[in-house]
């Protein structure tokens, strides 16, 4: 997050990461949306003097209230600086008190409490993802300003150029001072419909984070963090506690609770079949069952429900043999009249293989209406040269493995497939 050498960051920077997206939050707020850049520039500058105090003086007994402190301080710094500047607005009720010398330290107190803050954080959440941004937008936006991650950083998860991040960061500020975008959680009315892009944001972050593609590492534990936090604080939320949103989260906690048994001490990728499911976290389990059961209210059932739904059955599977494939190819089913996608058409012939075999799954991959926007995916590909190894094709399970390592940028990825690949020769 902090381009530092100090070790001290090593052991602050779950700690910052936390909190600045607090206080980001908070200030975003005070100084507006137009001026998220200022909210930045604030929290970076308290981080920074906290590593440079905290070298030498040790971290304090309360860090949160030392770093919120110091943000206020600066805070009272750039309104003074600012409180007659057209760029920023102190012209509604609630910031007026911000502009008096007598009641700024008390107002601004108002801003930090604990409540307020988590509402702050729900507003800047359908800022992030307001439906008139891109997806591609809305990320990169979640990633600089919730999830304080620098423009390198952003970079490299999209494994694109600086100037390309750069380029979305400004379009985003400028779509938020051009349209006057409010601060502000949308009305009851309007929320379910916002609350859709925001969870789609949520699920896209978590996915990279899951199976990252733009990293040497298959999991990124700090996306995935992310990711759960952010839909955590949607549960809290008296307005946003959806049926969709809780399926989410069953989801994301049915999901992370087996990265442990994915990867080897080394790092490498484990397939399904020989992991060992002791590894998995139970008590991550019995969380995402939890909001599994809050998931069933109401009339309306989303895609997250059959995805959860899915997810849990692979969990309480003690061994890969007695996975219900029956049931999880009905689920797949279900979903993909739902919500039919080429992804979730994909992922439906990987259970129809296990069920009826690589000739159906065949099939089914050739009923897929977007088939071709599949063709160059390396999941795609490389299911079917799992398909042609299990039918005894050995060129064409090699030509269409090797077309997978092409097309994969996860060094990871790349190594289980040769793997494979050699198994074909052996």
């Amino acid at each position: 997050m902090l381009n530092t050498d100090y070790p001290i960051h090593q052991l602050t920077d779950h700690l910052f990461r936390n909190e600045s997206k607090k206080m980001i939050a908070v200030l975003t707020r005070i100084f507006g949306l137009e001026n998220a850049t200022t909210a930045e520039d604030v929290v970076q500058e308290t981080l920074l003097q906290a590593l440079n105090v905290w070298k030498f003086k040790g971290i304090p007994e309360n860090p949160v209230a030392w770093l919120y402190r110091v943000a206020k301080n600066k805070a009272i710094d750039v309104i003074r600086k600012n409180k007659y500047s057209s760029a920023f607005d102190f012209s509604d009720q609630e910031k007026q008190l911000l502009t008096s010398e007598y009641t700024i330290a008390i107002a601004i107190d108002h801003f930090w409490q604990e409540d307020s803050i988590k509402d702050d954080l729900l507003r800047m959440m359908f800022a992030c993802c307001h439906p008139d941004l891109s997806p591609e937008n809305q990320i990169t936006f979640i990633l600089k300003i919730l999830c304080s991650f620098s423009t390198a950083e952003i970079a490299k998860t999209f494994l694109c150029p600086e100037d390309t991040i750069s380029k979305r960061l400004y379009r985003t500020k400028t779509f938020f001072r051009e349209n006057k975008v409010q601060f502000e959680i949308p009305s009851v009315a309007e929320i379910k419909k916002r609350t859709g892009v925001v969870l789609n944001a949520i699920y896209l972050l978590f996915n990279e984070g899951y199976n990252s593609t733009h990293n040497e590492e298959l999991v990124r534990k700090d996306l995935v963090e992310e990711a759960l936090q952010l839909g955590k604080w949607l549960t809290e939320h008296p307005h946003t506690r959806l049926p969709e949103v809780f399926a989410l989260m069953a989801l994301m906690c049915f999901h992370t609770a087996r990265n442990d048994g994915r990867l080897s001490p080394e790092g490498e990728i484990i397939l399904l079949p020989m992991q060992d499911r002791t590894k998995w976290n139970t008590a991550l389990i019995a969380e995402g069952n939890d909001y599994m059961n809050r998931a069933a209210t109401g009339n309306e059932i989303s895609a997250y429900h059959f995805e959860a739904a899915i997810a849990y059955e692979h969990c309480i599977a003690q061994t890969f043999n007695d996975t219900n494939w029956n049931r999880i190819l009905e689920l797949y089913e279900w979903l993909c009249r739902l919500s039919s996608s080429p992804i979730s058409e994909l992922n439906k012939a990987v259970a129809v293989m296990q069920v009826k075999g690589p000739e159906q799954a065949f099939a089914a991959l050739e009923a897929i209406k977007d088939r071709k926007a599949l063709e160059s995916f390396y999941l795609y590909n490389g299911l079917l040269g799992e398909l042609y190894f299990r039918l005894g094709n050995t060129e064409k399970a090699k030509h269409y493995l090797e077309l997978s390592i092409i097309q994969t940028r996860s060094e990871k990825e790349k190594k289980l497939l040769r793997q494979k690949i050699n198994v074909l020769y052996n």
